[in-house]
């Protein structure tokens, strides 16, 4: 939520509690939560009168896709008056709810919510109501309309194609943020995001020191999200992972409960956390062929986040730009650096992204990475990740070290490479990590 606003909303959501003698929420169109009203009843903020679904709508700021759906079943994103909506235990609806749409210029921007009761508001007090949703109604759509204009700025930035034409798109947006373009900021991107239709792009206003967000092209077909995070001092990275979390959740379910481990938690602490389990192999399938991420054991089953290094203003985005979406490639080839990846702690990857993809596959590799040597390919890759030592990787693998030393005999003769030369080995472990990007 901008600042400008939330004290507004606060106010107009109190106005509509005391209206109506109940406490009342705003969420927005897509279910996230705005602000709810101070109204005092001892009865309403009873714990034990809260169902689940308001409960968890308080507590987490949101609402899950299922519950959304099933309150959008009873019309609600079409309706111009109050909704009843009757109790559904089942449904972790314990008691029923009042929907007042928020709405301007006829496009539904949000809805208040109050819990009903028996016999609840009077029509009068609802048109009362009603008629102050209108004012949040107008808000919202100053709002919205303003964060168009900075995702376009920002879009602009990242996609600029010259230094002269990004200089220009920088100065731009820092007018459009004022205040906000100082101090420290990094950048987020999440990929693949599941939907093009900019409806679908999540609200800048639910993200923890997010300043700007926008959709940009991802491979040939998929779209991503850049967001454009302010950060303190004091507490570098922490908004950037919790909104890159939000955003995963979002995106593939419950991605994001994995973030808060692997390469998040080691930048958390230093760098000191363990690597945890190998991700999958360069053989290993890790991503379908239509460059999603796939769903085997060790590989990533949704989208991943990138997050860049923190810098001081806003010249250099176009490179916090690139480290983050370098991130997030990483983090979907690399299942143990996501899925919430950051640039500083991606290691070899940070090479490996910059080439071109015409040039990161090497020809002495080519026949290893057939289908049919998978399995090749995956014990070169760990053989290499334990740097050599051969007790080590046939461990990792489970196998006999005199199967692993056949099938490095294998792997020399299908490469031609020699695994006791320290540069074909180089080649070798570069050639299986970029085939993964």
């Amino acid at each position: 939520m901008t600042s400008e606003h939330r004290g507004d909303y606060e106010e107009l959501v109190d106005e509509i509690s005391e209206l109506l003698g109940a406490p009342a929420t705003l969420e927005n169109r897509d279910f996230e939560l705005i602000t709810f009203g101070a109204y005092d009843s001892e009865g309403d903020l009873d714990p034990s009168a809260l169902d689940p679904v308001r409960t968890r709508s308080i507590l987490t700021r949101r609402s899950t896709a299922a519950v959304r759906a099933w309150f959008e079943g009873f019309g609600i994103t079409r309706a111009t008056g109050p909704v009843r909506i009757p109790p559904t235990p089942e449904a972790g609806v314990n008691r029923g709810r009042i929907c007042l749409p928020v709405r301007h210029r006829g496009v539904v921007h949000g809805y208040v919510w109050l819990l009903d009761d028996d016999p609840g508001p009077s029509e009068h007090r609802l048109s009362a109501a009603m008629e102050v949703t209108t004012r949040i109604g107008a808000l919202l759509a100053d709002e919205a309309q303003h964060g168009a204009d900075l995702s376009r700025e920002l879009r602009a930035v990242l996609t600029a194609e010259r230094d002269w034409q990004r200089d220009m798109a920088i100065a731009e947006l820092r007018t459009a943020l004022g205040s906000r373009a100082d101090g420290l900021h990094t950048v987020v991107c999440v990929a693949p995001w599941p939907s093009a239709d900019p409806d679908d792009a999540p609200s800048v206003r639910t993200m923890p020191g997010a300043t700007a967000l926008c959709t940009l092209p991802w491979g040939a077909s998929a779209q991503c999200v850049a967001l454009l995070i302010r950060l303190r001092s004091t507490d570098v990275l922490t908004p950037a992972t919790t909104a890159a979390a939000r955003l995963l959740e979002r995106a593939g379910g419950g991605a994001a409960g994995r973030g808060t481990s692997g390469s998040t938690a080691a930048g958390r602490s230093g760098g000191t956390a363990s690597r945890g389990t190998r991700g999958a192999s360069a053989g290993s399938g890790s991503r379908s062929a239509s460059g999603q991420p796939g769903t085997s054991a060790h590989g990533p089953t949704g989208p991943a986040a990138g997050l860049a290094t923190p810098r001081s203003g806003l010249a250099e985005l176009g490179t916090a730009w690139w480290e983050a979406s370098a991130a997030a490639r990483a983090a979907l080839a690399e299942a143990r650096l996501g899925p919430v990846a950051q640039w500083s702690e991606i290691g070899p990857f940070r090479l490996l992204t910059a080439l071109p993809p015409d040039l990161a596959h090497d020809p002495a590799v080519h026949a290893l990475l057939f289908p049919v040597h998978r399995e090749l390919a995956r014990t070169a890759e760990i053989y290499l990740d334990c740097a050599g030592q051969a007790a080590r990787a046939a461990a990792e693998l489970g196998i006999h070290r005199q199967t692993l030393y056949y099938r490095l005999s294998r792997i020399e003769k299908l490469t031609g490479l020699d695994l006791d030369d320290g540069e074909d080995r180089l080649l070798l472990h570069m050639a299986l990590k970029a085939h993964r990007l």
